[in-house]
């Protein structure tokens, strides 16, 4: 899959994980293992990258005798969840017709 795509997905799941509570970097790891290989060092650019955006605010909680950064989705990360499953359908439709059409098993 194109590098892009994949990272643009991948920013799509981690808002997925968020959406029904807060959570912190490895554990968003661990949520999204059984659909996609992440690592720290992809997944952190993402986060930042997100709350950058405004699609997702911090906050720290103590836990075990150090700070632990939390992530929660904003109004702003559920509409970017919104417009991609909104664009979604329109490239399932296309996948669709690609897949329709027999191109899959002719290459």
């Amino acid at each position: 899959m194109e590098a892009q795509l994949k990272r643009g997905i991948i920013e799509i799941a981690v808002l997925a994980v968020l959406v029904s509570t807060d959570s912190y970097g490895y554990k968003i790891i661990q949520d999204l293992s059984g659909i996609a290989e992440i690592s720290e060092s992809t997944l952190y650019p993402i986060l930042k990258r997100l709350e950058q955006l405004g699609c997702l605010t911090t906050y720290s909680i103590q836990h075990g005798g150090r700070l632990r950064k939390y992530y929660s989705i904003t109004p702003n990360g559920r509409r970017r969840m919104r417009m991609f499953l909104d664009d979604w359908q329109e490239v399932n439709t296309i996948y669709n017709y690609i897949l329709n059409a027999g191109l899959e098993k002719r290459l």
